[in-house]
């Protein structure tokens, strides 16, 4: 801050400098700073005519002072002179110009800052009026206060005074951010002296400036002076390094790429001020690996940071990779007093279809049986120096020349780059024993430009074709041939013969017979002569649409053997070879004339011309039916059976009717016609008792039927009735006789007769006993044959209840019988099968107690078995 200077000079007065406007000389003691203002009053001037010389001795001299004002229209050269940048026009009010002096060697040592509080030089130019006085307003300048200061604190920064302190006691006092504000306390004032201090470090970083208002009131908290801005700016230190974004920048550049090429950028940003040189970041490359095939292959721009192509020879296939460390330093880039920070850029070289694929050998041969598709008959191999697996390595083969039928075609494998000849049609050893083809490859991609294709990106593939036995065919397949029905057996039809299609080796072909449904075909096996086993008939189910169908084999005698068959197609043209039927063959008429006819037609199993029309007329013999019948035509297939007398007796009359049809020759047919002549109504319709006397039966006749009938049913009756009365009389007979008396012989009649001699025939082999008993050992648990004794544990027989029951011995029996069936080693024969045998614990007992409860009929054998144990 200004302060009055030593002397005599006034804070109220002004100088006025006609020329030379003022030369300042500015005495420092280390951070003790006096500054004078100086004033000028002039109406125009340029550079030409006004300077100040504004000069600065330091500790040291004034030796090496920079110099900087605040306004575009004045610049201060190195010796301290001010002047006009350029003719302008004063305003008619002072002008004020902030000028600062520093030491930059200072600066770039981190020392504080040796140098002049910023200086105040006001212009005033002369009026219109002339010179005058003016009263000088409270002005302070901003002040610059260097960040990181090492003390000691508080720290003096400036003194404010008003004119009026002489006059009146001051207090003076400070408001705004780093006063009264937060941060607090970063800034005070000395309330009597004006004195304003700083009470620590600053840090621009955190807060480049503070604007505070300084305060003038007098003892009674009056204000004296208008409120002063105070502009403090913290002056930037380099105490920060650069630091880049990232500590690892990824780039490509293509192979082959031109010097100049653009890569990538790498930005490193540093927190001081960027608008002095602590801020000023500058890059260069520190290293690059590996050193191939320049040690200089990328250059960087000092400023951007744009890492770019310096030399020419990129391959990817040599070089994939470069690694290049960056640096970024401060101050401009010097090294001697910038910071410095490192960051790593890797630059990938990118593949580009710069190789063009080559075969590994000029020549590729391989084999292939006739007739064979889909089989790959070589591999072609290629060599590729680009990027495996890309569109620059991937190959594409086509064939130019060697294969105008398009028996091949060349596809290719993706994981390995071969190229596989793989044949897509059929090649016939008898047309073409070998194929010589040239194929070509390229890349899935277009080569880069200025890149030919290799002349080893031909090859010429050589295919041998190995001769199979192939089947023989029938060259005319189906085969269709026309004849008459009815030709007689050996009658030569034709000769159906087949091509055997190797013409390089001698065999034989022989004929036989695959299908031939009536067998009605024979085929020479030598030389495929067919003729007819029968009588080949139209009419007959095998023929479909007038044809009939064969199917014959042809063989050849190769290794191994091939067959062919072939299908014969017999059209079989008609023959009038059958009469015609009537239709139909029973009908319905009434005995009086005129009331109805019969419709009549008949059926032919031939087809046109040897159909109809149809004749159809009454036999002469018998004489009767013409007396009795008409026939009227209607038309060629249709004709009217009617009676020709006026009453017929009821009845069934055969009426036999000549039929002939229009073949040539014709043929006729005598066909009989059953019809039922009956009464019938008035609307012609036959009555149920004229339908009963049409079946051939009188009135009489149906009386006695019915009268029979009766008899019969009426004896059926009493014999019913004189049956029940019998048994009646037998069970009262049986009550008058005691059960226990009667020792008559009972016969019983089971209406059951044995199957004669021939169910007498037994093998009575089975009865015996088996000398050895290995069988036995080794059978299974089971039902036992009679051949059989029990050896060992018996098979678990079902035990039948305590208290009996009728059905327990039938189905005791048919469990036995069950379990026998179900014996694997049964003969399959009928055998006798025991029974009875019971083994050992058994609990079948001899209890038949159970007889007593079957009535008078069993007491006798339940006496007999029963009641106790046997002697």
């Amino acid at each position: 801050m200004c302060v009055p200077p030593r002397g005599s000079l006034k804070w109220q007065e002004r100088v006025l400098f006609p020329v030379l406007l003022a030369a300042v000389k500015i005495k420092c003691l280390k951070l003790v700073f006096d500054c004078f203002p100086y004033h000028a009053n002039l109406t125009h001037f340029s550079h030409l005519l006004l300077s100040v010389l504004v000069k600065f001795n330091n500790c040291a001299g004034n030796k090496g002072v920079r110099y900087e004002t605040n306004s575009l229209d004045f610049k201060v050269r190195a010796d301290g002179t001010l002047y006009a940048a350029q003719h302008l026009q004063l305003p008619p009010k002072q002008l004020i110009l902030l000028v600062t002096a520093w030491d930059p060697q200072s600066l770039a040592r981190g020392e504080p800052e040796d140098v002049c509080p910023p200086e105040v030089t006001e212009i005033r130019h002369q009026s219109n009026n002339g010179l005058r006085r003016q009263k000088r307003d409270w002005v302070i300048p901003p002040i610059n206060v260097p960040e990181n200061s090492r003390g000691p604190f508080p720290q003096q920064l400036v003194r404010i005074r008003s004119d009026k302190d002489k006059e009146i006691h001051i207090r003076y006092s400070i408001t705004g951010v780093g006063a009264d504000q937060p941060p607090m306390e970063v800034f005070n004032i000395d309330p009597v002296s004006g004195r304003m201090y700083v009470t620590r470090p600053m840090d621009r970083e955190e807060r480049a400036s503070y604007h505070l208002r300084a305060h003038a009131v007098d003892m009674n908290g009056n204000k004296v002076e208008n409120p002063i801005d105070l502009y403090i700016y913290v002056i930037d230190m380099n105490d920060n390094r650069p630091e880049f974004i990232n500590q690892v920048y990824n780039g490509s550049v293509d192979e082959g790429s031109k010097p100049g090429t653009y890569v990538m950028t790498v930005t490193a940003n540093d927190a001081d001020d960027g608008t002095t040189a602590n801020g000023m970041v500058r890059y260069r490359i520190v290293t690059q690996t590996p050193q191939s095939p320049s040690q200089n292959m990328f250059t960087i721009n000092s400023e951007t940071g744009d890492i770019v192509t310096v030399a020419a020879g990129l391959d990817r296939e040599k070089v994939q990779q470069y690694i290049v460390i960056v640096q970024a330093t401060d101050m401009e880039g010097n090294l001697n007093y910038g910071l410095s920070n490192t960051a790593t850029a890797i630059i990938t070289v990118t593949d580009v279809n710069d190789n063009p694929p080559e075969f590994t050998t000029s020549t590729y041969s391989g084999e292939v049986p006739e007739n064979r598709v889909e089989v790959v008959v070589a591999n072609l191999t290629v060599l590729d120096r680009d990027q495996p697996h890309s569109p620059n390595w991937n190959a594409i083969y086509r064939i130019i020349s060697g294969d105008p039928s398009g028996h091949f075609t060349v596809r290719t494998d993706p994981v390995t780059n071969e190229g596989m000849v793989t044949v897509v049609k059929a090649v016939d050893y008898e047309m073409n024993r070998a194929f010589m083809l040239t194929v070509m490859v390229s890349n899935q991609a277009p080569l880069a430009s200025g890149i030919q294709m290799s002349f080893q990106s031909t090859a010429g593939v050589t295919i041998s074709v190995t001769d199979v036995n192939e089947a023989p065919y029938f060259p005319t397949n189906h085969k269709l041939i026309r004849l008459e029905e009815g030709v007689p057996p050996g009658t030569v039809l034709t000769t159906f013969s087949a091509v055997d299609p190797d013409r390089f080796m001698q065999q034989a072909v022989r004929y036989s017979k695959l299908s031939d449904p009536a067998n009605w075909l024979n085929i020479n096996a030598t030389n495929g002569q067919i003729t007819t086993a029968a009588v080949l008939d139209r009419e007959s189910d095998y023929i479909k649409n007038n044809v009939y169908e064969a199917t014959f084999l042809a063989a050849d005698n190769g290794i191994p053997p091939a067959s062919g068959t072939g299908t014969l197609q017999i059209y079989l043209i008609d023959i009038n070879d059958n009469a015609p039927e009537l239709l139909p063959r029973e009908a319905q008429i009434c005995e009086k004339p005129h009331l109805n006819v019969i419709n009549i037609t008949a059926a032919d199993a031939d087809i046109d011309p040897n159909v109809g029309p149809f004749v159809f007329e009454l036999p002469a013999v018998p004489s009767a039916v013409r007396k009795n019948w008409t026939i009227t035509r209607l038309n060629g297939d249709y004709a009217q059976l009617s009676l020709r007398i006026m009453y017929l007796e009821a009845g069934v009359y055969d009426v036999p009717i000549i039929v002939t049809d229009s073949g040539n020759p014709p043929l006729f047919n005598t066909s009989v016609i059953k019809v039922k002549v009956c009464p019938c109504d008035e609307n012609g319709d036959c009555t149920t008792i004229g339908a009963v006397a049409a079946a051939g039966l009188g009135t009489g006749a149906i009386i006695a039927i019915l009268i029979c009938i009766i008899i019969l049913l009426t004896m059926v009756l009493l014999f019913v009735v004189w049956m029940k009365r019998r048994e009646k009389e037998r069970h009262t007979k049986q009550l008058l006789i005691d059960p226990e008396d009667d020792v008559r012989d009972n016969i019983l009649k089971y209406d059951e007769e044995g199957g004669g001699e021939e169910d007498q025939d037994y093998d009575l082999s089975q009865l015996q006993q088996p000398e050895t008993m290995d069988h036995v050992l080794n059978k299974t648990p089971g039902v036992r044959r009679v051949d059989e004794r029990p050896i060992g544990a018996e098979p678990q027989y079902p035990i039948r209840p305590v208290i009996p029951h009728p059905g327990d011995i039938g189905d005791f029996i048919n469990e036995g019988l069950r379990a026998a069936d179900n014996d694997p080693t049964a003969p399959p024969y009928d055998s006798l099968l025991v029974f009875d045998y019971e083994g050992s614990g058994s609990t079948a007992g001899s209890d038949y107690d159970y007889l007593n409860d079957w009535g008078p009929r069993f007491k006798k054998l339940a006496d007999m078995y029963g009641g106790g144990e046997e002697d």
